[in-house]
């Protein structure tokens, strides 16, 4: 439960540096660091699906807001920092790794799975729901709420990114409106 609690203050602490910022590049960082955060504890709640979704969605919306972002704002420095930088994301990759490693070691052996929800639903399927095809059943009888959310957050993610990615409404300056706006 403690994770919880870490986890909800660093979500917390990454949406207030998200709004506070002045950096539009950095408070994008932030949403997506408050996304990651989102994810671990779906996975920390036993709902790796949900945590894998929120992962693919997180990181593609990512990407488009970063897009976004780079036509507007470019605060990048090419001189100066190429040791630091690249310290940082070897250090970075060296802790990323060294979790893997230890996350993997904890996984149990291929065919001895820890929980045993899916001998219930082998055994129990085809009586309680009808349904011939067990993966159906599971979808949509047992997990029928889960497979409604994630289909609402895919819908929401395409819906998000149609709003970013559009271009009806976007209107380039021309040299006729600046001298409109010049004499008005």
């Amino acid at each position: 439960m403690v994770e919880l609690y870490i986890l909800l203050v660093f979500m917390i602490l990454g949406a207030v540096v998200a709004i506070e910022v002045k950096d539009l590049l950095s408070s994008v960082v932030a949403v997506g660091a408050v996304g990651l955060g989102l994810s671990i504890v779906f996975l920390v709640l036993k709902a790796p699906d949900v945590a894998i979704t929120q992962l693919v969605v997180e990181i593609l919306c990512l990407i488009i807001l970063i897009r976004a972002t780079l036509k507007k704002d470019l605060p990048f420095s090419t001189s100066g920092r190429w040791l630091f930088n690249t310290l940082v994301i070897c250090v970075f990759i060296t802790i990323f790794l060294f979790a893997a490693i230890k996350c993997l070691k904890d996984l149990p052996e291929f065919g001895h799975p820890i929980m045993r929800v899916a001998s219930t639903y082998l055994e129990e399927g085809l009586k309680k729901t009808g349904a011939t095809n067990l993966v159906s059943s599971v979808i949509l009888d047992y997990r029928a709420y889960d497979t409604l959310g994630e289909a609402t957050i895919l819908f929401t993610a395409v819906i998000g990114v149609l709003a970013i990615v559009r271009r009806i409404g976007r209107k380039k300056v021309t040299d006729e409106d600046t001298e409109v706006k010049e004499n008005e």
